[in-house]
């Protein structure tokens, strides 16, 4: 049996405890990535390893979608959203275990929380808002993934690098924050009366006919934003230290985080434009982007490179915006979650894809050819998606 939406009269102290549990559980999902050098360094493994447990995450991700996507159109949305603070919970619990195999765990159960919270979360905040609100929720929906993303690794650096315990302070922070978010979504209007609880995984038909081709236009162009987003949050700690001699914990912090604030402004920017050229735009500026981080590893330039992120952010916040709210407000109520799930599925694939691929490349010809390598591919990628979304003005 699938529930169905009972929303109440638009909530704002709704929309907002679940936008602060969704930036809360975001930041924990980027939390670790200053910190990989010195699990590293602790346990004695290169850039390969680190590249596996980044696809650790992703697996999770992957995983919570497929299995969970259109789970909150059945129960309720509060129920998976407790059980998306939950793995996150558990995943910075078990990352204070000092063993090279609690890295995987954990990044799985942190993919989990992502996956968990993603799709479910945007589709609380577009049913907690009235008709003339949408636009303004997937906005909101947009700036919190990518503000989180960016202030994970922020605090992790800056914990990291002024406070004692850099292994284990930065887990302890985001833990008390997750118990106070918790404590905040009890209070959220429940907006889908509970129905049989049942594991249905996400197929190609999650996405309703009449959603299809606006599903497609939004996550070609998405797809461009997420695989700079891996390409930035999968290999910023090796390239910052390996190729531009900038070891320090808050260095890597801040570029991520300038993609972050690069990816908030974009987005905000973007509903100034008509929507029909938001994606053609954000696609436009990912190009940009990542040929001014190819730049900026191919000649050693942490100038070029923070351009980069700040720009490829920017681009990747405006597409994402964009598909958002195209991809929920096509979808029809009782698979909005579902649907809403897909698109991110289709976006996470992209994240672990140039993670991978650099990695592996990195063993074999360095980090700097591999870096710049990919960049390449990843703007051909954006300039594909530009073509596309072109096509349809």
């Amino acid at each position: 049996m699938t529930g169905t939406i009972t929303r109440p009269v638009a909530s704002r102290r709704g929309r907002l405890a679940v936008a602060g549990a969704f930036l809360v559980t975001m930041t924990g999902t980027t939390l670790p990535t200053p910190l990989y050098p010195l699990y590293a360094q602790r346990d004695g493994f290169g850039g390969v390893v680190v590249t596996v447990v980044f696809a650790t995450y992703a697996v999770g991700v992957g995983t919570a979608l497929v299995l969970t996507g259109g789970l909150s159109d059945r129960i309720g949305r509060r129920p998976v959203l407790a059980a998306g603070l939950a793995f996150s919970l558990l995943s910075g619990l078990v990352f204070l275990v000092p063993a090279e195999p609690a890295l995987f765990v954990g990044r799985f159960l942190s993919g989990l929380s992502a996956g968990v919270f993603t799709g479910t979360a945007t589709a609380a905040l577009l049913d907690l808002s009235d008709e003339g609100g949408k636009a303004r929720a997937g906005l909101v929906a947009s700036v919190v993934t990518m503000t989180g993303l960016g202030t994970g690794p922020l605090v992790g650096g800056v914990l990291a690098q002024f406070a004692p315990w850099p292994l284990v302070l930065p887990y302890l922070v985001h833990a008390a924050l997750l118990v106070l978010s918790a404590g905040a979504l009890w209070t959220v209007p429940e907006t889908v009366s509970r129905g049989t609880f049942r594991i249905v995984p996400l197929r190609v038909g999650s996405v309703p006919p009449q959603a299809r081709r606006v599903f497609v236009r939004a996550s070609t162009a998405g797809f461009a934003g997420f695989a700079v987003l891996g390409l930035l949050t999968g290999v910023s700690p090796q390239v910052m230290v390996e190729v531009l001699h900038r070891p320090e914990h808050v260095a890597v912090g801040l570029v991520v985080f300038a993609m972050g604030v690069g990816a908030a402004v974009g987005q905000v920017a973007s509903t100034h434009l008509p929507e029909r050229v938001v994606p053609v735009v954000g696609c436009a500026v990912l190009v940009v982007g990542t040929g001014l981080i190819g730049a900026g590893i191919g000649r050693a330039s942490l100038a070029l490179f923070a351009a980069g992120a700040v720009v490829g952010g920017a681009g990747l916040g405006t597409t994402l915006r964009a598909g958002i709210v195209a991809v929920g407000g096509a979808a029809p109520e009782r698979v909005r979650g579902a649907v809403v799930a897909t698109f991110f599925l289709v976006l996470y694939t992209a994240l672990s894809l140039p993670v991978i691929g650099v990695g592996a490349a990195a063993h074999a010809v360095g980090m700097a050819t591999a870096g710049v390598v990919f960049s390449a591919i990843v703007g051909a990628l954006a300039l594909l998606a530009l073509v596309l979304s072109a096509r349809e003005l």
